[in-house]
This record gives structure tokens, sequence and C-alpha cells, in this order.
């Protein structure tokens, strides 16, 4: 009788040398914000899925799409003013 064994790609799906860098970490990190608020986008979109979006619906896109696009901007910012030797010119 045979046994037919898969265990061996389970053990080495989850091997230490498959987690994370700290640095990988450092930029999950960075981008929270932006995840956070495209989740907030989404969920308000979520909401209006299977009904007429009423006003209060739309506000609610509206203010989603402004934070998600702010946190955007506000990384990107970030992330620039970090890589600018010098400050500003």
């Amino acid at each position: 009788m045979e046994h037919i064994v898969t265990v061996q790609d389970a053990v080495t799906a989850f091997a230490d040398f498959m987690e994370p860098t700290n640095a990988e970490l450092d930029a999950i990190e960075r981008e929270m914000p932006v995840i956070l608020a495209d989740v907030e986008l989404l969920d308000a979109h979520i909401v209006t899925l299977d009904r007429t979006p009423t006003e209060l619906d739309n506000r609610r896109i509206r203010r989603a799409r402004r934070r998600a696009l702010a946190t955007r901007v506000a990384l990107l910012n970030h992330t620039t003013a970090a890589t600018l030797p010098g400050g500003a010119a």
C-alpha cells in the first residue's frame, strides 16, 4: 500500500524565510491609512449595491472618496519629502 503525502508542500509553504521583512512590514504600516480609507470607500459602495442610493449614501460615498484621495496624496507627499535630499529649493 502506497501513501500519497503532500505534507512537504504544506510545511514549506509556511517556512520561516517566507515571512515579511521588517522593511515590508514598515511599508504596510505607512500605507495603512490608505488601506483603511479604501476599505471605507468600498463599504460605502457595498451599502448601495442592492438599493437606490439616497442623498445620505451619496454624501457618504463622496466623503469616503475625498478621504481616500487625501490619504493617498498625504502618503505621496510624505514619501516624496522623505526621498528628496536637502529639502525644498
